[in-house]
């Protein structure tokens, strides 16, 4: 395993990190507690330690406590989030702050996440939405700063909405944030427009979520495929859109000249290519999804030719409406 530095925090974390939302069952179906503790054990053995859950995983918390508990002498890094107080996904703007974070919220947030994962402290702390609206108003960074002299949290992080990086620009610009998380694959490829060259201006981390694009990425997506009841990936690929991914990653892997079944890993060597990502967080439910992704963590970022030719596979889309 290889690491990086989250920005200029001084914090070093595995290039290839552990996105623990599917574990949790709280989006995901299928997943079972006794697989996901062994394919958690399974990353921290081969490097991984840096895990990413949230208040609104599900079990997801506690399962991670859990294992990082019982790994105690492998300082395994932790970041979660905080829901917005307004339930709203994702943030639109206008909203004041004391809608959606204010400072007893995002405390008794953390304090219930503190209890479910049964640690003393995590390493960073995310507001779950993100509207540049909030920079300069609110008491959100005095609490953030409380927290952090308190010792419970090390560093303050947002997950910019999805397919929006925009609208983190000013906070990153603000030197008022740690870290940014934020979605970045072969298909959504505006992050590197803006706001990964503002995060190594500032030297700000980045955590990189849905490399996969939430399986699409994976070669695994069809036009025939369907999902459990109750599974998110109902509504994600809804319509035609299996077929739309299928036809579209049939014609990355002729441009590319590689196997079907090598998508995935250029998929995430696409991501981990970029100097101003930290770690990307693949989901992971398996010991077997573990070891395929951990094994990428090899140095070999892709070629410039290579780069040249998934430019011209940016995709524009937005699958939430």
């Amino acid at each position: 395993m290889r690491y990086r530095e989250l920005g200029r925090t001084g914090l070093t974390v595995s290039e290839v990190g552990y996105g623990a939302w599917g574990i949790g069952e709280s989006g995901w179906v299928g997943a079972t507690e006794d697989e996901s503790v062994r394919a958690l054990h399974r990353a921290i053995d081969l490097g991984v330690n840096f895990v990413d859950t949230a208040r609104g995983y599900g079990e997801s918390e506690r399962i991670v406590g859990r294992v990082v508990r019982e790994r105690a002498g492998d300082e395994v890094r932790v970041a979660t989030k905080v829901p917005p107080k307004n339930g709203l996904w994702p943030a639109p703007g206008g909203l004041d702050p004391a809608e959606t974070f204010p400072g007893e919220h995002i405390r008794a947030s953390l304090e219930t996440s503190l209890r479910a994962g049964g640690l003393e402290h995590f390493d960073v702390l995310q507001f779950h939405v993100w509207s540049d609206d909030w920079v300069g108003r609110g008491d959100w960074l005095e609490t953030i700063a409380g927290l952090k002299q308190e010792g419970k949290i090390r560093l303050f992080g947002v997950s910019v909405n999805d397919h929006r990086p925009d609208t983190a620009l000013a906070l990153v610009r603000s030197g008022t944030v740690d870290s940014v998380q934020v979605i970045h694959n072969i298909f959504d490829q505006s992050p590197a427009d803006a706001l990964l060259p503002a995060c190594e201006e500032h030297g700000v981390g980045v955590v990189v979520r849905v490399a996969l694009d939430e399986g699409g990425l994976t070669g695994r997506i069809t036009a025939g495929t369907t999902f459990p009841e109750g599974d998110f990936r109902n509504r994600y690929f809804r319509d035609d859109r299996p077929a739309q991914v299928e036809r579209r990653v049939a014609a990355i892997v002729d441009d590319l000249g590689i196997a079907p079944d090598e998508i995935a890993e250029y998929a995430l060597r696409f991501v981990l290519s970029s100097p101003a990502v930290s770690t990307v967080i693949p989901g992971m439910r398996t010991v077997r999804n573990v070891e395929r992704n951990t094994a990428l963590s090899d140095g070999r970022p892709l070629t410039a030719d290579q780069l040249a030719v998934l430019a011209k596979h940016r995709w524009q889309r937005n699958f939430y409406t």
